[in-house]
């Protein structure tokens, strides 16, 4: 018997030896093509890109996978502790793979009960990062020889960090930080116990536990993770009855911007890392961007150039519904085939049910995109309420009489709300001209606002910075910043006079606006009252290289032609630019580079770009030891004389108390600036500024045509802008534009530009650099002898005044 239990025993342990040998055999056979684990020390997976305004608010995402790293000393222990009930209670204790595991997980299949995963975090980790998955036996013996070797490596928090930033949740979520924010909105440190344990079931099938669609699936798995967390000591009984009493209170968040109105300011920050990084980085980097976005200045400069935007085209009349629908059938279901304006939430898109003489009866478009809307919400628009409509496509009279002949049955338009409460509405319409307007930091050059057109959603072209079209008369501040730099004064007299130029055989005859001259008259008063004939004039006496060189220093263009029409602003550029221009002037002549982003951090936290580029080198001391406040070191390059940008801005400081946008601006600060308007009316430009803001805009068609007579800068423009800058007003401070040191000011005439005696009427204080002031002689730029003394002496009665009061003659 003895002999026959060793027999048995040496051929189970010859079958032992055999197996065990073949098992050696097929490990190594598999082994030898396994990845390289250590590749798991460098992860660094795809982790969402996000941009935030000024003030820390999220503005956009941009990813492949959304998803955000979470470093695990930053995961808290309900979290962990959550996922280690669901996965893997026993992670770590085993050794990279679970033998009890795996044995409860078959009873648990055999019984019935509720699914167990077999596989541990380190096998997932294995399988999610180095192998496929395939459901072969093969595959499960390199996930377990190669969650060996990883346990071997890593420590368990590194491999649970690794496993909880890389697992998917469903809905385009990666990682358990971004899974928070998606299902719930909230970050991981602000879950409840509820929610925890609902994001910890749902690796296991994301779509199993949907939510919307399998809610009563996804309660279940949610309680049994928490019975799970209960069971092994993590809560409470009492915590865990608690939590199983609890709603799912799923708040699934969507993508896209998340602050009213930034969807232009985002895509131009979208653009700007593209460049810089590539698309690569944008998607997969995980950057932290901080933009220049101010959400207040934003809101005031959007509502504004919509205002302006609407009044010019409703005073041009209807030009039709946005679509038609069967208003007799559902009309709902309809309406919600339709996209409305998603940037413009003030207005509803409405379909008419009936119109009459009394008024037009509309249903309004559920919000949202609901599957199954109930309620059939309805309004009315009055007649009064829609009396523009009226008007022919010129504005010039009204060709239809009644609510009736405008609209029909069936018609899908726009509304407007006229209170919250109540169902009267006003009818709107998206305008057919569009505009930009850029607001910007003079002083830093940090855009706080841009505004690409009327609406996002009705067109992503960004006019702000993509459209080029002509500046008019708002580039000839340039014109005269480039005089006063090079021997001119404010007090200079030019003559404004018919004039031609002949060039390459043809003949080219500027006029003023209006067609009026004015005979000799300052710096001051061209500038003020925007005379073309004296900045052709003032750019011929200079030369046109000379103003091309300026144009240029200001970057306005890149590379502009010295020919003489474009001193009258025929060239083409962009908002963007002339704001950038103009915020040379305002911060008194330092050169500036505009931009959107404030900062650029990587997924570590580490600065790589950062716009602010003055040095101070005592701001980062340890501590405070009684030592002056630090000195920022302004290194920025002097491109105008800040003696030049005063004088540029005290004569556009007139331009808003009486040229060309005089009464268009009313608010208790100084304030200069420039109208602009192109040949024909088709480009209204103002661009504007106080000591600590600058903000330009222009309006026109995207195929340039005529804005109609009177479609002025002054009109159209400069009363946008003073609806903007009384609003932003309440943001600035009440400071005022500095003097440089050493800038005299006399009384001079306003038309001679001499100094004036003391009682003199129509005099003002004009800046003067030392070693210069009023002429001793009445001299006038641009005599070429197309216009006589005696007509001169006509046009002007103060020429007249000076010449027979000793003033030395017409020159």
């Amino acid at each position: 018997m003895i002999r026959l239990i060793g027999y048995f025993f040496g051929l189970a342990s010859m079958l032992f030896l055999v197996a065990a040998g073949g098992v050696a055999i097929y490990l190594m056979t598999i082994t030898k093509d396994l990845p390289d684990y250590a590749v798991l020390a460098s992860y660094e997976p795809p982790v969402t890109t996000r941009v935030h305004a000024g003030n820390g608010a999220l503005m956009a995402e941009y990813a492949k996978q959304r998803r955000l790293f979470l470093p695990i000393q930053a995961v808290p222990d309900r979290v962990k502790a959550a996922f280690l009930s669901a996965e893997d209670k026993n992670f770590y204790q085993h050794p990279g793979i679970d033998v009890t595991g795996f044995a409860r997980a078959a009873v648990a299949f055999a019984t019935g009960g509720p699914t167990q995963g077999g596989s541990t975090i380190t096998q997932q980790v294995a399988k999610n990062f180095l192998l496929t998955n395939e459901q072969t036996m093969e595959r499960k013996a390199k996930e377990a020889v190669l969650s060996f070797r990883i346990e071997q490596a890593y420590s368990k928090d590194k491999i649970l960090e690794l496993y909880l930033n890389e697992i998917f949740f469903g809905l385009n979520s990666y990682g358990i930080a971004s899974a928070a924010l998606t299902y719930f909105n909230k970050s991981v440190t602000e879950l409840t116990i509820a929610e925890t344990a609902y994001l910890a079931a749902l690796p296991k099938g994301p779509a199993n536990y949907h939510p919307l669609r399998r809610e009563k699936a996804a309660i279940e798995r949610r309680n049994w993770v928490i019975d799970r967390m209960a069971e092994n000591g993590y809560i409470t009984a009492a915590d865990a009855t608690d939590a199983k009493a609890q709603p799912l209170g799923v708040n699934i968040r969507t993508g896209g911007a998340r602050l009213a109105a930034s969807d232009y300011f985002s895509e131009e920050a979208r653009r700007q890392i593209v460049e810089k990084y590539g698309e690569k980085a944008l998607l997969e980097g995980g950057l932290s961007v901080r933009t220049s976005f101010d959400p207040d200045i934003q809101m005031e400069a959007r509502k504004a150039l919509q205002d302006g935007l609407l009044d010019y085209d409703e005073r041009r009349g209807f030009h039709g519904p946005v679509d038609q629908i069967d208003a007799s059938g559902d009309w709902v279901a309809a309406l919600l085939k339709l996209r409305p304006l998603r940037d413009v939430p003030e207005w509803k898109m409405a379909v008419v049910l009936s119109a009459t003489a009394d008024g037009v009866d509309i249903g309004l478009r559920p919000d949202g995109d609901a599957e199954n809307p109930d309620l059939r919400s309805r309004g009315r628009i009055k007649p009064e309420n829609m009396k523009w409509a009226y008007r022919d496509a010129k504005g010039q009279r009204a060709t239809a009489k009644s609510p009736a002949t405008v609209l029909k049955a069936g018609d899908v338009v726009y509304v407007e709300p006229l209170s919250d409460k109540g169902d009267d509405y006003r009818l709107r319409q998206p305008p057919k001209v569009q505009g930009g307007m850029v607001v910007m930091d003079p002083h830093t050059g940090r855009v706080l606002a841009m505004v690409g057109g009327f609406s996002y959603g009705q067109s992503e072209f960004n006019r702000a910075t993509q459209a080029m079209r002509q500046p008019g008369s708002s580039f000839k501040p340039f014109i005269y910043a480039a005089a006063l730099d090079n021997g001119y004064t404010p007090a200079s007299v030019v003559m404004d006079a018919p004039l031609e130029v002949v060039s390459g055989g043809q003949v080219w005859s500027p006029k003023n606006y209006g067609g009026e001259v004015a005979g000799p008259s300052t710096l001051r008063l061209g500038i003020e009252k925007s005379r073309n004939l004296m900045t052709v004039r003032l750019a011929q006496d200079m030369g046109m290289n000379l103003v091309a060189e300026y144009a240029e220093r200001f970057g306005i263009y890149d590379k502009m032609p010295p020919l003489l029409a474009m001193s009258l602003g025929s060239g083409e550029t962009t908002v963007m630019r002339m704001v950038s221009a103009y915020s040379v002037i305002a911060n008194g002549g330092k050169q500036i580079n505009p931009t959107v982003i404030d900062r650029i951090q990587d997924r570590y936290g580490k600065t790589i770009f950062r716009h602010e580029e003055r040095g101070c080198e005592s701001c980062n001391a340890p501590s405070w030891q009684n030592q002056d406040e630090p000195t920022i070191v302004d290194n920025r390059e002097q491109v105008l004389d800040p003696m030049t940008a005063y004088q540029t801005t005290s004569m556009l400081e007139g331009v808003v108390q009486r040229g060309t946008a005089a009464g268009k601006i009313k608010v208790n600060l100084p304030v200069a600036g420039k109208t602009g308007t192109t040949n024909d009316e088709k480009d209204a430009w103002f661009v504007g500024y106080t000591p600590d803001l600058v903000a330009g805009l222009y309006i026109g068609f995207d195929s340039p045509a005529p804005l109609g007579r009177g479609g002025t800068g002054g009109s159209l423009a400069a009363p946008i802008f003073g609806e903007f800058i009384a609003q932003a007003a309440k943001h600035l401070p009440q400071s005022k534009f500095i003097v440089p040191d050493g800038m005299q000011f006399v009384a001079v005439n306003r038309k001679t530009g001499m100094a004036a005696n003391e009682g003199e009427p129509d005099t003002i204080m004009e800046a003067f650099k030392p070693g210069t002031g009023p002429a001793s002689s009445f001299s006038v730029i641009g005599m070429d002898g197309s216009m006589s003394q005696e007509d001169i002496l006509r046009a002007s009665p103060q020429a007249q005044q000076a010449i027979t009061g000793g003033g030395g003659g017409l020159y």
